[in-house]
């Protein structure tokens, strides 16, 4: 492939030639080979693919197939998404079977924290002797309905086959993302996202990722343990934390265990000042969500408490503290388009960061987010999307619609 006449991303106007998956030539006027296929760039940006660092793909391709809670029709197990306590209310299985009580249904909080399921989905699922410490139970030992951090018990219970994810890495590419890192925990997550066939490179993080409960902290000691079993295995770890004690316990653990370099907090949710400065010195780095924030923002501020109210999902202070970060989705939770997640960025009073600094995270090697991009050179890998337009332009009103063509590996993988 020869792609002519781009804007080519650190560089400047020039022409990219591809073979056998990597870039093997850059420069000005190059003549096509016998064999090449030719794309005019047409002046339009030529940027390394676009990497989202924190991504849950089975869930995604759940979402595809889930009601949009409160409607819960359909036959068989009823599978919902999107509920949110504050705007519709506190919810259990007796109310859950007041909702729809004729077939088993569950329904997921938009956190992705909790599963409600009602009182014929609990009989299915044999809640009532399972031993999984997510089944929330009422003074009598009942189960409540509510069930935490539980998806793959549910998974094993249900005997569910795996999601699809070919409909996902088709709206990856069509987003110009070439480079996913799955977030969701545990060992079968990662196997099923590396085993699916996506178009995109994959880095599942696995037993690595570490979630910090907000409704159950872990004793300091457990979560110090844990870390120190990841770097035994030679592996940084990923930790969730959302609330402010979240992070503290997990900066003590770390400390107690010991850092290695490419540990990373997850969302960090809440950190004022002390605490970023804190993780400037460790040189731990953030996967953060900038759409998260701008499309919760006013809920976030109405449950937090008021004096974090300005601490809220820090990125500028972060950057500015010399902490390495990286924008991801958080996708389904989060939105997935990444020309969103620039624009947010750009956009926020109080935490702006300049969609062109943003799109450097986006552009980092998920082995190293945050880190320096990736760069369109000779020798590097052919993971390219091209757009429309020039990079300023494009970044002035980031939108998916700029998308003109994306490469995985060497392959034309969306547009023409």
């Amino acid at each position: 492939m020869l792609i002519r006449d781009a804007e080519l991303y650190g560089t400047g106007p020039g022409d990219c030639r591809v073979r056998h998956g990597a870039i093997v030539e850059v420069g000005q006027d190059l003549r096509p080979h016998p064999d090449d296929h030719v794309v005019d760039g047409e002046g339009g940006a030529l940027l390394p693919g676009l990497a989202d660092h924190h991504v849950h793909l089975a869930a995604c391709a759940a979402r595809e197939t889930s009601r949009e809670f409160p409607d819960l029709s359909g036959d068989g197990w009823v599978r919902a998404v999107g509920y949110d306590d504050v705007r519709h209310g506190p919810l259990d299985r007796h109310t859950l079977d007041r909702l729809r009580g004729d077939v088993p249904v569950r329904v997921q909080h938009r956190s992705g924290a909790l599963w409600v399921v009602n009182s014929a989905g609990l009989d299915q699922l044999g809640a009532g002797t399972a031993t999984h410490p997510g089944i929330e139970r009422d003074s009598a030992g009942r189960p409540t309905g509510r069930l935490w951090r539980a998806d793959a018990w549910l998974r094993e219970t249900l005997a569910a086959p795996p999601p699809s994810l070919s409909s996902v890495g088709r709206r990856l590419a069509a987003l110009g993302i070439t480079h996913v890192t799955d977030a969701t925990p545990g060992a079968d997550a990662a196997r099923l996202v590396t085993q699916a066939g996506l178009p995109q490179h994959v880095l599942a993080l696995g037993q690595r990722k570490l979630v910090v409960s907000d409704h159950d902290l872990p004793g300091l000691d457990d979560l110090a343990e844990q870390i120190r079993q990841a770097h035994t295995e030679g592996q940084p770890v990923a930790v969730h934390c959302v609330t402010r004690e979240a992070l503290v316990l997990t900066i003590a653990a770390i400390d107690q265990a010991g850092g290695v370099p490419g540990d990373r907090i997850e969302h960090c949710a809440v950190a004022d000042d002390m605490l970023v400065g804190e993780l400037a010195r460790r040189r731990l780095r953030v996967v953060t969500q900038p759409t998260l924030f701008a499309l919760r923002g006013n809920d976030y501020r109405d449950r937090v408490d008021p004096g974090d109210r300005a601490n809220l999902w820090p990125y500028a202070r972060l950057l500015k503290a010399g902490v390495l970060v990286a924008p991801s989705s958080d996708a389904p939770y989060g939105d997935l388009d990444p020309w969103a997640c620039l624009k947010a960025a750009a956009e926020r009073e109080d935490e702006q960061v300049p969609a062109r600094v943003a799109l450097r995270g986006m552009l980092s090697p998920l082995t190293d987010p945050g880190g320096p991009p990736r760069r369109i050179a000779p020798g590097a890998p052919a993971d390219l999307v091209l757009l429309d337009r020039p990079l300023t332009e494009a970044l002035r009103h980031p939108d998916a619609r700029h998308v003109r063509a994306t490469i995985i590996k060497g392959r034309l993988t969306h547009g023409s």
